[in-house]
């Protein structure tokens, strides 16, 4: 419990303040100025993916409906790949984070390696498929010419006006829905954490000396097809590091455990092509190993050191602990279980209360379920999509159950149609 608390402790100010640039970006950023410099089939698309990308606080699962719409905007196969690479590797919240517990080493590679890795699978994308795009870049013409901004094609506006209510969406989303969002993978990852710092042996890793390749493939065997996100893969690698893992090795950890997963992998291959998942997956494997080997030879080259700001920050000393960051932890702690159990029971009951009701004999209550959605980021995905199919007069997505409940007469086909447009899996499970 002690190295969980500390890990907290360590971690807090830096995450407050990842969450609160979060909700900046939110609310004073509008979403279709992203998509605005992405359609054209170039390198400086790509470019623009990636450094769009890297600071958004999106995770592998919500970056999904956010790449599939910009690809409805028109935006280029290469940049999609481009901003699926680099999105979910890093964000303001984790770059804040690795400082606070990792250093500025950390904290400067991060979106270094984020954008060589999207950079690199953007360019092979673009260059293995610049003929086809140009083909169907009359199809996928932007969603607002047709009429269907409400489709979710790219991330909504900010309903406020007032500079006063933009402030009050900011607070909201960082420190309400991303705490939702990616609330309890950072708690498993702080558990996790802990768990390795009392239970693995100091010298488990030691089997690895001088063999960076075993260490790097058995994390990366860990990693991708499990779900960690950029901020809860941190602490499990600086604990995983203290155990003896080389930098490198984390790096790796600390890059493909957020870029990929199963659930992910299997959305590009349906959405983007067999040939895109491919190069998308090979891209975060081989540029996540070449920087972890580029970050080996600079740490035990005596040119960086990585390992000076983590292993100064033992798990086991609370003693000198500032004032300041036991109430950050507190502050955090507090809105996490806010976000985590509170807010779940609200949404149930918000749920209930706005379910819509068939309003006339001439409309028709269905029920969907939905495979894909793990955050607040993709229900709202899901709704937009479905609410600006023609035919559809109220619709709510609950989350938790994954369940759509649709009014109106919009066939069944229609809704599932728009719903996997945005990267999920949708079918007609009842009906009233």
């Amino acid at each position: 419990m002690e190295s969980f608390l500390h890990l907290v402790c360590e971690m807090a100010p830096f995450l407050l303040l990842g969450f609160l640039l979060a909700g900046l970006m939110h609310a004073f950023i509008p979403g279709r100025f992203y998509s605005r410099y992405l359609s054209a089939n170039r390198f400086r698309s790509v470019v623009n993916a990636a450094l769009f990308g890297i600071p958004l606080p999106l995770c592998s699962c919500g970056v999904i409906p956010t790449a599939m719409s910009l690809r409805k905007e028109g935006a280029s196969r290469g940049a999609v790949v481009s901003f699926l690479i680099a999105t979910p590797q890093t964000g303001v919240d984790s770059i804040a984070a690795t400082y606070g517990l990792m250093g500025l080493p950390f904290a400067i590679t991060r979106p270094i390696v984020a954008l060589l890795t999207a950079l690199f699978g953007g360019t092979l994308v673009m260059a293995a498929d610049r003929r086809a795009a140009a083909q169907e870049s009359a199809v996928a013409a932007p969603c607002a010419t047709k009429g269907r901004a409400a489709q979710g094609c790219a991330a909504p506006a900010p309903t406020a006006t007032t500079l006063g209510g933009r402030l009050a969406e900011a607070l909201r989303y960082g420190f309400v829905e991303m705490m939702q969002d990616i609330g309890r993978w950072l708690v498993l990852g702080l558990l996790i954490a802990a768990v390795i710092t009392i239970a693995i042996p100091a010298s488990w890793f030691t089997l690895f000396e001088g063999n960076t390749w075993a260490s790097m493939l058995l994390v990366l065997a860990i990693a991708i097809p499990m779900y960690v996100c950029a901020t809860g893969s941190i602490p499990i690698a600086v604990a995983l590091m203290l155990k003896g893992l080389t930098p490198g090795a984390a790096l790796v950890l600390l890059m493909a455990g957020p870029a990929c997963n199963m659930a992910s992998i299997l959305v590009v291959r349906k959405v983007l092509g067999t040939r895109t998942m491919m190069v998308y997956l090979a891209s975060i494997i081989l540029g996540a190993v070449g920087c972890g080997i580029v970050v080996d030879a600079l740490h035990y080259g005596a040119v960086v050191d990585f390992l000076g700001p983590i292993s100064g920050a033992d798990a086991c000393c609370m003693a000198d602990t500032p004032w300041y960051a036991i109430v950050s932890g507190i502050v955090l702690l507090l809105l996490l279980v806010n976000a985590l159990i509170l807010q779940r029971h609200h949404h149930h009951a918000q749920g209930a209360d706005n379910e819509p009701q068939p309003s006339s004999t001439s409309t028709t209550m269905k029920v969907y379920h939905i495979q894909g959605m793990n955050c607040n980021h993709c229900r709202q995905s899901a709704e937009r999509a479905i609410l600006a199919v023609e035919g559809v007069t109220a619709a709510t997505v609950n989350l938790q159950t994954q369940e759509a409940r649709v009014e109106g007469t919009a066939p069944a086909e229609a809704i599932c149609r728009a719903v996997s447009e945005v990267g999920f899996t949708c079918e007609e499970v009842a009906a009233n």
